[in-house]
């Protein structure tokens, strides 16, 4: 069976099938904040839409991150690491682009067992 949660005008934000969750791209609601601020942002709206819909962060299996600009990986990283426990880290992929959308640094996409 598959369902479908947080309807937005463009998707759902998430699509559940046989116990997984798959998460559409989250950004930061404050694109004034620096690449370390919108990851922490992002982190923390994924904590909320996990919790709405039965899991945690705990659950998450993988992730990929676009960043627009790589030199900022390792602020993108360090808010990472701090808000994962390390035994419970995802697998991941950083893919750097040339355009997110204005000031936009970074966009999540993963998915999270339910």
């Amino acid at each position: 069976m598959i369902q479908r949660h947080g309807l937005t005008p463009i998707m759902h934000r998430i699509v559940e099938h046989n116990g997984v969750l798959y998460v559409g791209g989250i950004a930061a609601s404050d694109r004034s904040a620096p690449m370390k601020g919108q990851t922490e942002q992002i982190l923390n709206r994924i904590a909320k839409l996990l919790e709405e819909v039965g899991s945690d962060r705990s659950k998450i299996l993988t992730a990929t991150v676009y960043i627009s600009d790589m030199a900022l990986k390792g602020e993108m990283n360090e808010a990472w690491t701090a808000w994962f426990k390390p035994e419970e880290m995802p697998t991941r992929a950083t893919i750097g682009v040339a355009d997110l959308g204005k000031d936009t640094l970074i966009e999540v996409v993963f998915s999270a067992a339910k």
